[in-house]
């Protein structure tokens, strides 16, 4: 018991030096462009053998894993180029971010997935907000036609999955919160007010539904389509029915804090404040800041951390930060998250084919992407350097 006390306050000792430390964003920036580098040419070798395959995404048994545009997450890597060029000014990330933009084009007709805000509106959007781009501009509406198919007007929600129909009807994913950014910017580049009311039904009805009352959210609602009821709330990713998986706080963190931007209904800012308080006054949380997959699962501390879910809440937290009476705590909590995702997360130059971070979790229950480099972990990080700079 002694030497485990005099271990957590060794841990408390040695963040407090970091937290100290200004966290220096150009030397952030400039080591993840020097391993999105190597990222790029490993990218550029799997496609001369695999063309189809047009997206990095992971790192899974010591091999590179590559994607095509249908997959979930093949906008990240695209979109992380955006970002590149948005902080250095560099016409070779402009160039390169188009280029690989352009592979993720057809997924705009996708009426499969409610993964469109992700895999188009993250490079898309991106690309239209730093260009003016109007090819990019009529991308974005027509993948906001597509996602809106997915719309049930009974249930108020957009479809998640299209598979498994013997675990459930109509799932919806506290994840589809992200999407629903896509459909804001449609109403906003067309005038169309349907794409809008869409997604406030879909935060409403995901608000009534997907949380409990210390504002930890369930991963996944099944609806009666003919009646709109709940019909089970359950996981697919997360430890337990009831436990509380870390991503899935933070997409619901992250996707209230844009609904309150786009709409600034402080039901929204209110909900944000709530899973925000979960998030960061929950004790499980080592002192680093960085997550356990699950907040919930009983092997903790035995068990795999997830980069994504910090970066993924760091940059919320930013962007909360400027609406919130709680600024000052969100500011330092993400200020936190960075400091330790960047000195204790990042691989070392070279390392892990050029993804950024490390330590992320994907799907732990299917055992797949434990313990790994993943794309979304390092666009989120990104995004998260950007906006401590404001």
């Amino acid at each position: 018991m002694k030497m485990k006390l005099i271990t957590i306050a060794l841990s408390m000792l040695s963040f407090s030096v970091v937290k100290a430390q200004q966290l220096n964003v150009a030397k952030a920036f400039a080591s993840a462009a020097e391993q999105t580098n190597v990222l790029i040419k490993n990218v550029d070798s799997a496609r001369r053998i695999r063309p189809d395959l047009v997206s990095p995404r992971t790192v899974e048994n010591g091999q590179f894993k590559m994607v095509g545009s249908g997959d979930w997450t093949s906008g990240f890597f695209p979109a992380e180029l955006w970002y590149f060029y948005q902080y250095t000014k560099d016409k070779r990330w402009l160039q390169l971010a188009k280029k690989y933009t352009e592979d993720i084009k057809p997924e705009q007709f996708n009426k499969g997935t409610h993964d469109l805000g992700f895999m188009i509106y993250c490079p898309f959007g991106n690309g239209y907000r730093l260009t003016g781009d109007p090819a990019y501009r009529a991308v974005i509406i027509q993948a906001a036609k597509s996602l809106s198919t997915r719309f049930n007007a009974t249930a108020g929600v957009i479809k998640s999955w299209d598979h498994n129909g013997d675990k459930w009807k109509y799932p919806v994913i506290i994840d589809n919160m992200m999407n629903l950014e896509l459909l804001f910017e449609a109403t906003r580049l067309t005038g169309d007010p349907s794409f809008y009311k869409i997604a406030v039904t879909h935060a409403n009805t995901t608000l009534k539904n997907h949380f409990r009352p210390n504002f930890s959210s369930y991963h996944v609602i099944d609806y009666d389509t003919l009646t709109g009821k709940v019909l089970q709330k359950v996981t697919a990713q997360g430890y337990a029915n009831e436990s509380a998986w870390a991503r899935g706080q933070a997409w619901a963190l992250y996707g209230y804090t844009m609904c309150y931007r786009e709409t600034k209904n402080r039901v929204y800012l209110t909900q944000a404040d709530g899973i925000a308080d979960f998030i960061l006054n929950n004790k499980i949380t080592p002192v680093d800041g960085i997550p356990y997959w699950d907040y919930n699962d009983p092997k903790i501390p035995e068990t795999s951390r997830d980069a994504s879910a910090a970066s993924i809440t760091a940059s919320a937290l930013y962007e909360l930060a400027t609406y919130s009476v709680h600024a000052k705590k969100y500011k330092a909590a993400a200020d936190k998250i960075l400091n330790s995702l960047t000195t204790k997360y990042t691989g070392k130059i070279g390392s892990n084919y050029g993804f950024i971070l490390t330590h992320s979790t994907g799907h732990r229950p299917a055992k797949s992407e434990i313990d790994v480099p993943i794309n979304y972990a390092d666009y989120y990080y990104l995004e998260a350097l950007l906006r401590s700079k404001k």
